[in-house]
């Protein structure tokens, strides 16, 4: 496969989007499929009491019709053929299976007290076979592989060795607890997915179809053109923007790689480095609030604790992120020596808040219902109906949404919601067998025993376990399979079960930048032109300030207001650690691009880095030291930098 086509590939997949071009018959079907798909949402998350299990199990059978209408058996396949025969068969198959659970879910549980017969195990075989090849299609071969050798762990538990061994289960207990419970395909996961998911997915295709995303383009032109690399500080801005909505970093390239990556090459930046800042920039937008790539819901429910609690943790942390980013790419532009875009070429503020302005209303809406303690069912809901009122409200004519535009924003949001809602229906294959078989607390007490108790070399393990498992993955599934496997390990080690969370997601979401697998860089790179290897390395060299945010967190909770019981001038406190926070990112920056007035020398990186690392840990000896290592060694580069500069200066005659 080509490049190009892999590209494409990719950023269908993680849209959702499907890569068939369907046509007649089968394309009015899909459109209906999907127009159906959204009006059962919202039907069922505001006015019906739908038994879960029932809810759940009709979701997915929708989910598995568009699945086996959009996406074909494999990426070399035509994309201009029709269904196929064994399309329709699985396709049949899945309506089958997904039937029978609805009709046979009372009997199971009641007539027979929770007794399966065989013809209950045949229906359970073939769902879960055609739930993992549609997984297979939507989201690659990982999900389904992993879920298989889950299976195989909780079946021959006996034959693995030392602490992985177990008593194993039988096929039919397996069967039963995936297909017959809500505590496997359709248990908490695809319970989130049906809900609060597939509800901010429709709040955030409502926006787009109201051109809320050009209104962030411009708005952030309007900004930050002006600034030294300004096109680049605007994919910043403009990915933040986006992404906090779409929360996928594959998808956020897609939307706003477009106008940012050929702005970026016009004033000198190659396609490489642009490539690379939009895949960045794009990267936040999975840990950005309010959506956090759907993390956050999934957060929530594994956490007990509310939506709200996760989105007011995540606003520093994303801020530190995305400030991480500006310090990198304003050292990178001042070493090139390169300027923003001229005036006249540039939007103005005031005109582009009068003309859409009022599209920025939905978003602060649906942060303020959860912030004021309105569930976030309320708030999507809330959201879409503020879409709608303000496209009518705004200047511009072009942003209204008419009734084929809501027609097209309910399609388009069920579309986006195939690839969510498939990985979090087969993920609970794994949480199952995680569960039954405690390999969470196995993979745990490993990792502390490897250790030896070191949080740091605990914090290193788990790190790159998460970003080894998260390699290739969209945001929700692989935050759910770092959040059964890795965060326990943290959880364990006497670290907060929230930052433990946040650590473990903020390192499966960086594998979007993270060589070999990293699908927002080539993503960037089709569109840039780019070398699509050269350009990962170049997004986690970009990124890598970001990466010591999650240590801070974990040494320093309050960075996600998490604070002991009494903790005194609470804002005094989070203002302070955010601003060593800042200091310490910031260093990074400037040691990884071995810059600040000039090219540093080998003992002031070295030392900027001692003090970046210095940061990381709060306290007022690591602080004071690490802030004092700093400032001397910027001074003395400034001072060496104005020294070379002068020597430089022809001497007047």
């Amino acid at each position: 496969m080509n490049n190009k086509a892999h590209d494409v590939e990719i950023v269908d997949r993680e849209t959702g989007g499907g890569n068939k071009n369907l046509t007649g018959l089968t394309q009015k079907i899909m459109i209906l499929t999907a127009f159906a798909l959204s009006i059962f949402a919202i039907y069922t998350n505001g006015f019906s009491n739908i038994q879960e299990i029932y809810r759940n199990a009709i979701f997915l059978g929708f989910l598995l019709v568009l699945t086996f209408l959009l996406y074909p058996l494999s990426s070399k396949a035509n994309k201009n053929k029709k269904m196929t025969v064994l399309d329709i068969i699985l396709l049949i198959a899945g309506i089958a299976g997904i039937g029978y659970i609805i009709l046979s879910y009372t009997t199971i549980h009641v007539d027979r007290h929770s007794q399966a017969i065989t013809m209950d195990y045949v229906f359970a075989v073939i769902t879960l076979i055609v739930l993992l090849e549609a997984s297979r299609r939507v989201i690659g071969i990982f999900i389904p592989l992993l879920s298989f050798t889950a299976i195989i762990y909780a079946m021959f538990g006996p034959y693995f060795p030392g602490l992985f061994a177990h008593a194993g289960f039988t096929i039919e207990r397996l069967l039963y607890r995936m297909y017959m419970t809500t505590e496997g395909v359709f248990g908490m996961t695809l319970s989130i997915a049906s809900t609060y998911i597939v509800l901010f997915i429709l709040f955030g295709a409502f926006l787009t179809v109201s051109g809320a995303s050009q209104f962030f383009n411009e708005l952030a032109l309007a900004i930050a053109g002006r600034r030294r690399g300004g096109p680049a500080q605007v994919a910043v801005i403009s990915s933040a923007l986006t992404g906090s909505l779409s929360g996928s970093a594959v998808a956020n390239v897609a939307t706003t790689g477009s106008f940012t990556i050929p702005l970026m090459k016009k004033i000198g930046l190659k396609p490489q480095f642009a490539a690379a800042v939009e895949a960045a920039a794009s990267t936040g937008g999975m840990i950005m609030p309010p959506i956090m790539g759907a993390a956050a819901f999934i957060m929530a429910g594994f956490l007990g604790i509310s939506y709200t609690t996760i989105i007011i943790a995540a606003i520093f942390p994303s801020i530190l992120y995305y400030a991480a980013l500006i310090f990198a790419i304003d050292i990178e532009a001042k070493k090139q020596g390169l300027k923003g875009l001229s005036k006249d070429s540039l939007p103005i503020i005031k005109e582009v808040i009068k003309e859409r302005g009022l599209l920025i209303l939905p978003i602060l809406i649906v942060i303020g219902t959860l912030l004021v303690g309105k569930t976030p069912l309320f708030a999507g809901f809330a959201g879409i109906v503020s879409v709608i009122i303000a496209s009518w409200l705004t200047k511009d004519k072009s942003t209204r949404v008419t009734p084929k535009k809501a027609f097209e924003a309910l399609v388009d949001g069920a579309r986006g919601t195939i690839q969510v809602g498939i990985a979090c229906a087969s993920i609970g294959i794994i949480i199952a067998v995680v569960t039954m078989t405690g390999l969470g607390s196995t993979f745990a007490y490993n990792i502390l025993e490897l250790a030896n108790g070191s949080l740091a070399i605990i914090l290193i393990l788990v790190m790159v376990t998460c970003i080894i498992l998260s390699l290739g993955l969209p945001s929700t599934a692989l935050y759910i399979i770092v959040a059964v496997t890795a965060a326990p390990a943290l959880i364990q080690a006497g670290v907060n079960p929230l930052a433990a969370h946040f650590f473990v997601f903020w390192f499966g979401a960086l594998s979007n930048v993270t060589p070999p697998v990293a699908l927002a860089a080539y993503t960037a790179a089709g569109i840039a032109g780019a070398d699509a290897m050269k350009t990962s390395w170049t997004a986690l060299k970009l990124a890598l300030p970001g990466f010591i945010v999650p240590f801070m967190i974990v040494y320093n909770p309050i960075l996600i207001l998490q604070t002991e019981p009494g903790t005194k001038n609470l804002w005094l406190v989070v203002t302070l650690a955010c601003i060593t926070a800042l200091i310490g990112i910031f260093a990074l920056a400037v040691s990884i691009n071995n810059y600040f007035s000039m090219k540093l020398n080998i003992i002031e990186r070295i030392g900027i880095t001692i003090s970046a690392l210095l940061l990381i840990k709060p306290g007022l000896l690591t602080d004071g030291t690490g802030i004092s290592i700093l400032v001397i060694l910027l001074l003395w580069n400034s001072y060496r930098n104005k020294k070379y500069t002068t020597m430089k200066q022809p001497v007047s005659a």
